[in-house]
């Protein structure tokens, strides 16, 4: 999966190129140990500047998800697949309130929205809420 950096997003590079880790790691694409790519190597796959993936993999140091080895490279910690999973999850649900607060205030109907995430998630809540229900 080739990380790219969108240059139309309001969201600087360097972040882009944090979030796009930060995935990785959480869905267990790279796990505890796992070496990241080099910094040029990232750099010219995601058509950045070197600089800026330096600059991401400072902010993904400094969240404990990666450390870097002089001479051998930037790795997966043991506790950056669960800082990265905690850092994403805290990420898109607020991303997802804010989404949702926006949707009210133009308007859309709350029974409507309930309805369009239940259909993304495939019925996934409906059916997990169901189940629960039987069981008590």
């Amino acid at each position: 999966m080739t990380i790219r950096v969108d240059p139309t997003r309001a969201t600087p590079p360097s972040r882009q190129l944090v979030e796009a880790v930060l995935d990785r790691i959480a869905c267990g694409t790279w796990s505890a140990g796992d070496r990241l790519p080099s910094v040029r190597g990232l750099a010219a796959e995601a058509l950045v500047n070197p600089n800026t993936v330096g600059k991401a993999y400072r902010e993904l140091e400094v969240l404990g998800v990666v450390a870097g080895r002089n001479g051998a490279g930037v790795f997966v910690t043991p506790e950056g697949p669960d800082t990265a999973r905690t850092e994403r999850r805290q990420a898109t649900l607020a991303a997802l309130h804010a989404a949702v607060e926006a949707a009210l205030a133009a308007g859309h109907d709350a029974a409507r929205l309930h309805r369009a995430v239940a259909q993304r998630l495939g019925g996934a809540e409906g059916t997990e809420g169901a189940k629960r229900r039987r069981a008590s």
